[in-house]
């Protein structure tokens, strides 16, 4: 039986992935959690190699907050770029097969077309800096390895999101203001994660740098209308265009990937 260590498994991919195995009998799921293990521990990322010794390690594990990244950069690259290095050279050492999430933040969003693998990242934010070198670590250390870079990362279920604050907000206001400056594709952390599992039982999948992301672009806006109109709450709440949104963290204008 395939054995697939999961890492980072109270996040919204984690746990969505875990609601998913009982679909995926041929295969034995290991289920971590970030406290139990911290994988900018080199040490604690060993223990549980070796307790498990697994085939594959699904690495949900991340700093996602985009703009407090921007105030404590050196905890972002800790987790997304030191973390995924040390990560890396366990399985190097166990002969363990690496799927690693990483984003569409590594791109400055300047293009007018959807992005590739064969595009030149060059990320404008700390976090989508620190991705960018956690990729870079995992292609110098191994020499098989999937990295999927998703986009807008969403569930309806799990964790905090776009989608969950949307539904929540909508309980107490009669108006949101939604940016439409940022375009990307939002993706349900469920399609990602059936993707993932079909690397490991298909095999058939191109080791390397990957795109998955689900296929309609949008805005914020756009997004946030489709998320109400969804759950019928179309006479409850209005979503209002807003002009000049600014953040403390500046994100790619355009970031859509193309699988």
């Amino acid at each position: 039986m395939t054995k697939v260590l999961v890492t980072g498994a109270g996040g919204q991919l984690g746990k969505t992935i875990e609601k998913l195995t009982q679909d995926y009998a041929n295969i034995n799921f290991f289920f971590t959690s970030s406290s139990d293990l911290d994988i900018t521990k080199a040490s604690v990322i060993e223990k549980y190699f070796k307790e498990y010794n697994p085939d594959y390690c699904i690495n949900c594990a991340a700093y996602t907050n985009v703009e407090q990244a921007e105030k404590e950069p050196e905890k972002a690259f800790s987790v997304n770029a030191e973390g995924v290095r040390d990560l890396s050279l366990v399985c190097k050492e166990y002969n363990t097969l690496l799927i690693h999430i990483s984003t569409d933040y590594v791109f400055d969003g300047k293009k007018a077309r959807p992005y590739t693998t064969e595009d030149t990242p060059n990320p404008i934010n700390e976090y989508g800096k620190s991705k960018l070198v956690g990729e870079k670590y995992i292609q110098q250390i191994l020499k098989k390895y999937f990295i999927i870079r998703t986009s807008w990362l969403y569930s309806k279920e799990f964790g905090k999101n776009f989608y969950k604050t949307i539904l929540e907000k909508a309980k107490t206001e009669k108006e949101m203001y939604i940016t439409t400056q940022q375009t990307g594709c939002p993706t349900d952390a469920e399609n990602l994660a059936v993707y993932m599992i079909s690397i490991i039982e298909n095999n058939t999948e191109k080791y390397g740098l990957h795109h998955f992301c689900d296929g309609e672009a949008m805005t914020w806006y756009d997004f946030a209308k489709k998320i109400i109109l969804e759950n019928k709450l179309t006479e409850q709440v209005k979503i209002v265009e807003a002009k000049n949104y600014r953040t403390f963290a500046r994100r790619p204008e355009y970031s859509v990937l193309r699988n």
